[in-house]
């Protein structure tokens, strides 16, 4: 059997296989984003209890690689009487990942904002809430765009550590037919080849977003 005919008998269940990494990726950053704005506000809170542990919650989450939090999730949930499918600990592992990562790009996104704007806002008596709700984290968002579209890249790439707790996604299946078929150059080639028919779009689509918001800045 060719490589060609080889990867038309796989590429179902490899398709299935990418599937569950674009869910993955989408989940994470489904309810990793949201917290990573409560992050990037809380490390900038005046409450010092606030800010101080969304500072090492940031710290840790960015200090240890997603594969060691993948870990800590698959095999510490277990001792708290919880035993979740491997999909749902990666979900929760790549979510703490995704959120202290893109804290600081948000932070980064809120801290770009000019002053004039917050002090035109204050001029029309806006409440310090108000300011924040519809001056500073919108700006600060549109800022912070294009580097989180890469780190989305980046995350639906860090799914392959996913097959370490069990999850079959793109790189696990890949793994699985490599072993029964002993053809592993061929088909890691296909995932790769999968993999990047995701990631270019994807990389050219971030710099087109990246170069409109520098024109209209």
């Amino acid at each position: 059997m060719n490589t060609f005919a080889f990867w038309a008998k796989n590429f179902p269940q490899m398709l299935a296989g990418l599937g569950v990494s674009l869910q993955l990726a989408g989940l994470a950053l489904l309810f990793g984003l949201p917290l990573g704005l409560l992050l990037a506000l809380g490390t900038g809170s005046k409450l010092r209890p606030v800010r101080w542990l969304s500072i090492a919650l940031v710290e840790i989450g960015r200090g240890a690689p997603a594969l060691v939090v993948l870990y800590v999730v698959y095999f510490g949930l277990p001792l708290l009487q919880w035993t979740p499918e491997g999909f749902v600990c990666a979900v929760i592992g790549l979510t703490y990942t995704t959120a202290a990562y893109t804290s600081e790009y948000i932070r980064g996104g809120l801290k770009a904002v000019s002053p004039g704007s917050i002090e035109a806002a204050q001029a029309l008596a806006m409440t310090p809430v108000d300011v924040l709700r519809f001056v500073i984290v919108p700006q600060g968002l549109r800022v912070a765009i294009p580097a989180l579209m890469g780190f989305a890249i980046q995350i639906f790439q860090v799914t392959s550590l996913a097959y370490s707790i069990t999850v079959s996604e793109l790189t696990a299946v890949a793994s699985g037919i490599s072993s029964s078929s002993f053809r592993a150059l061929e088909i890691f080639a296909l995932a790769g080849l999968m993999y990047a028919a995701i990631t270019i779009p994807a990389s050219w689509l971030t710099n087109k977003v990246e170069e409109r918001i520098t024109l209209r800045q």
